[in-house]
């Protein structure tokens, strides 16, 4: 394992190419809505040597816009696109302003949602791996047990859902005194009805010598208010000169509703999916179409709000590490997930207002690379399309008969035939068999979970076939006839042997 400096004899430049040859490297190309830079080095913001080690090991590029401004401890109101690193961009300057030898919590950074808090934390304890900072995350969904226990250990950052933070403080088992920093993530969901007063209520906990930090894709008026309210003279960056991202190709197609089916079974069968996320406008619906992709003979996850936290965990878990190819869910994955293997959305459900479809479709072209969205429009559909483009200035173009692959799909991944293997092999086997292509910046950030309960985020070994016991958030059929519990994933029947269990999760 490197050390977090030169060794005996070793200059500086020495010391960082060693450490950068070990960094994962992704070749895919990017857009220049990324790229375009002014050519900063991680070196130039006089970051501690061993940030600078777990940001070389991780391969993070340099976030220019926001990261010197917020190492000086002034409040920051930034608006950028999906997927262009904005947890990078507050997660670095808040571990360099971190003092380790202080047994306080230091920095809380607020998510709206339990899956962007584990991904959250999992990069924050990446990034910090060699700083001795410790890092906590909290959310609803588990016990308060496993929460107080860990409060009662050092813990320098707390990464969390506001509720569950609030409770915790309102027990007294939370110190938030010497909290110095803040940091909103999806501040516009943050700061909506439902959890305005909640902020509100954290915000006076904290001491008045405290650095607020608020980053998202959109900003409604009633983040004007707050700013008013509680930052002192923020420094505002906007880097949403357009809306959507270069890098993802949109495109519809009208059906009648009962041809959705049918029309995705097509998609499935012509496009180089490496991995895809499709959305539904309900969590019934979710579950409906997660039996129909299983008809069709296509494995895939399924996640929702209604399910437990520990099933919708490992779902997300499990999908991250390339345990399934395909994702059905509601709203709850849209803010700010980052999955870099997705390559293709799908909007089986066309959504209401363009905050959501902007933010479902960046769920792929994440940091610039190339992605694609479909959306299947219904004639109800027809005028919310209308609205949506005109409000996010962009033009959704009708689906052509062949989609180029260059348009999503990686140069050195690309097949001579596109389309998906099918569980049941009515597909040519050799187009996707296996497992999907994890990129090897994704595959080292997320090696290693972090648990919030020991084994909520850990693949879990489950019996084979009518084995399967127990109730979950999902019935997964296999071969043995069996239905097993937990996870929320539906297999064609001849996907394996297992009853709902990942690839990754048989022995």
């Amino acid at each position: 394992m490197a050390t977090a400096g030169p060794a005996a004899g070793q200059s500086e430049a020495q010391w960082k190419q060693q450490v950068m040859a070990t960094a994962p490297k992704d070749d895919r190309p990017q857009t220049e809505d990324v790229t375009n830079t002014q050519g900063h080095d991680w070196e130039d913001y006089y970051l501690k040597r061993e940030l600078l080690m777990g940001i070389f090991e991780a391969g993070f590029p340099v976030q220019e816009a926001s990261i010197p401004i917020a190492l000086t401890g002034r409040d920051i109101l930034a608006r950028a696109k999906n997927g262009t690193g904005k947890t990078a961009s507050y997660i670095i300057p808040t571990l360099e302003r971190l003092n380790p030898k202080k047994n306080k919590i230091q920095a809380i950074l607020l998510v709206p949602t339990r899956e962007l808090a584990l991904q959250t934390s999992q990069v924050c304890k990446t990034l910090g791996k060699h700083t001795g900072v410790e890092v906590m995350v909290t959310t609803g969904g588990t016990t308060l047990k496993d929460d107080i226990l860990r409060l009662s250990q050092t813990v320098h950052v707390l990464v969390g859902t506001p509720g569950r933070i609030l409770d915790l403080a309102g027990k007294g088992v939370t110190d938030l005194s010497q909290c110095t920093t803040f940091v909103m993530d999806e501040a516009d969901k943050l700061l909506s009805p439902e959890f305005t007063p909640v902020m509100e209520q954290l915000l006076a906990l904290l001491p008045k010598e405290r650095q607020v930090m608020l980053f998202s894709a959109t900003f409604p008026l009633i983040v004007k208010d707050f700013k008013d309210k509680h930052m002192v003279n923020p420094y505002e960056i906007n880097l949403m000169d357009e809306l959507t991202l270069r890098g993802v190709t949109q495109y519809y197609a009208f059906v009648e509703e009962r041809q959705k089916v049918h029309c995705l079974n097509t998609l499935f069968s012509r496009l180089q999916i490496n991995q895809s996320i499709i959305f539904c406008n309900s969590t019934n619906r979710v579950e409906l179409l997660a039996k129909k992709i299983t008809d069709l003979g296509y494995s895939c996850f399924y996640s929702h709000a209604k399910m437990l936290q520990s099933h919708r965990n490992r779902v997300f878990h499990d999908f991250r590490n390339g345990a399934c190819r395909n994702l059905v869910c509601s709203d709850l994955l849209t803010r700010g997930i980052d999955i870099q293997a997705v390559n293709v959305v799908i909007n089986f459900d066309f959504p209401k207002n363009a905050e959501t479809y902007l933010h479902r479709i960046g769920r792929s072209g994440r940091f610039g690379h190339l992605g694609l969205a479909i959306n299947l429009i219904t004639y109800e559909d027809r005028f919310n399309l209308y609205r949506i483009e005109q409000e996010l200035g962009t033009e959704i173009q009708p689906i052509p008969s062949t989609i180029d692959k260059k348009l999503y799909v990686a140069p050195s991944l690309i097949h001579e035939n596109g389309g998906q293997t099918p569980a049941n092999g009515t597909a040519p086997s050799h187009l996707q068999a296996g497992r999907p292509v994890i990129p090897a910046t994704q595959a080292a950030m997320h090696a290693n979970a972090i648990p919030q309960s020991q084994n909520f985020t850990e693949t879990v070994s489950h019996r084979r076939g009518g084995d399967g016991g127990g109730r979950g958030g999902y019935r997964g059929r296999g071969r043995g006839g069996g239905r097993g519990g937990g996870g929320g994933e539906r297999r064609g029947a001849g996907a394996g042997n297992g009853a709902g269990v990942p690839a990754a999760a048989r022995s």
